[in-house]
């Protein structure tokens, strides 16, 4: 009697990864944005600035702009000679006088520190405004020196950022009114199986025997959009062979992409893959992380097929370890990789897996996490509830105090 061949080893994660970035081409085509348009946009060049920022020495506290000669100890009193605000010029400092200064206003010349207004006496009573310093200064206290945050000629932002708020608001500082962006990776999505539902078409009372809600589809769109994706849904594609294909078929035509979820576990009857594999290549793999073991990446036509578990926490946990890097680096992000920190599980985990293990958690009030009661992969309660993952390591259990590598949902999702 003829022995089944035997099943290939699972993969681990890091290897899954490598292989899997070693695909990407990134896209190489560009356009042009107003900055005000371009969040979560990935750079196409550097961008380079032409002028230094600040431009000129400034005051960083509204106060008194002095010479620090002037004032050998706290008490000295002296006429304010000049007001300058942010705008506008002051004349050079006249020594043995001080200058009402206000925050971004240039430093006069001969001028060499700021005092803050709450350390100086404003007097009342004498015929020119004077004050009373209050304190010893020293020498470039509370000055913003020119060039300080942005020298003139530098790179400010790298081709291959991710532009978020500070980003933007870093390029509108050099004067940057437009942005050459990396074009949106074009995805198709779509889900298979007789089994789904989309809400609104048929009430809960009315749900037939066997039948789920497509969830998988609603956050998927949701996470390839903040990825910075252009998405086509194609919806619930029919069970057959020759409408998978032709889906496969259409989607490759105009799209970077195309992911789909449920159908890639090994041996399961399903028309994903017969279809990739008639239209180009298929690569089945067995992951060694928990939930999301089966994963599927191929190519049909030019469009990169990736194929998630159909489980909806696998296919979430999933996209976020593995989708979300193949997605950044298509865009020609350099640095992929999540940050992870320590922090103290404040839980039990005495059921090693042999795989990696991805846990729902979620900080407390303590500074430390805080367990969801099941961890399987179809209760998507447990995403919900948490805010970030353990990664743990095959074969580790974890005892109470432990230190445990925690990666948030908001670094993942951003």
């Amino acid at each position: 009697m003829a022995m089944p061949p035997a099943r290939a080893p699972l993969q681990s994660l890091t290897e899954a990864l490598a292989l899997l970035l070693a695909t990407v081409e990134p896209i190489s085509a560009t356009e042009v944005l107003a900055t005000l348009d371009a969040d979560g946009r990935v750079l196409a060049a550097d961008v380079v600035s032409a002028l230094q920022v600040p431009p000129q020495d400034n005051s960083s506290m509204d106060g008194y702009a002095l010479r620090t000669v002037d004032v050998p100890a706290p008490g000295v009193e002296m006429p304010v000679s000049q007001r300058i605000a942010a705008g506008t010029s002051g004349a050079p400092l006249q020594p043995q006088t001080v200058a009402r200064i206000f925050t971004g206003a240039p430093i006069p010349a001969g001028a060499d520190a700021i005092v803050m207004q709450e350390d100086c006496l404003a007097l009342a009573g004498s015929d020119a405004a004077r004050v009373q310093v209050n304190v010893l200064p020293r020498s470039g206290q509370w000055i913003r020196r020119a060039g300080e945050d942005v020298a003139s000629g530098a790179v400010v932002l790298a081709k291959g950022q991710r532009l978020g708020p500070a980003e933007l608001g870093l390029a509108a500082s050099i004067g940057m009114a437009s942005l050459s962006v990396v074009k949106r990776p074009r995805v198709a999505l779509f889900s298979t199986g007789d089994e789904l539902v989309m809400p609104g078409t048929v009430a809960p009372q009315d749900m037939r025997a066997g039948a789920i809600y497509n969830s998988n589809r609603f956050f998927l769109n949701s996470l390839l959009r903040r990825m910075g994706c252009e998405v086509t849904d194609f919806g619930i594609v029919p069970d057959k062979l020759d409408a998978t294909v032709q889906a496969m078929r259409e989607a490759s035509a105009a799209h970077d992409v195309i992911l789909t979820s449920g159908g890639v576990s090994v041996g399961e009857e399903d028309h994903i893959k017969p279809a990739v594999q008639s239209l180009g290549n298929l690569d089945l793999m067995q992951i060694a992380i928990k939930p999301g073991k089966p994963f599927a990446h191929g190519k049909v036509g030019a469009a990169h097929f990736i194929g998630l578990p159909g489980n909806p926490v696998s296919s979430f946990v999933t996209f976020l370890l593995l989708v979300r890097p193949f997605l950044l680096r298509l865009q020609g992000v350099a640095a992929v990789a999540p940050v992870a920190s320590k922090l103290r599980a404040d839980f039990d985990w005495p059921r090693a897996d042999k795989r990696q293990e991805f846990l729902r958690v979620r900080r407390n009030a303590q500074g430390g996490l805080d367990l969801f009661p099941n961890q399987s992969s179809g209760v998507l309660t447990s995403a919900v509830w948490a805010d970030g993952l353990v990664d743990n390591p095959g074969g580790q259990t974890i005892q109470k105090g432990d230190m445990v590598r925690f990666i948030s949902f908001a670094e993942l999702l951003a």
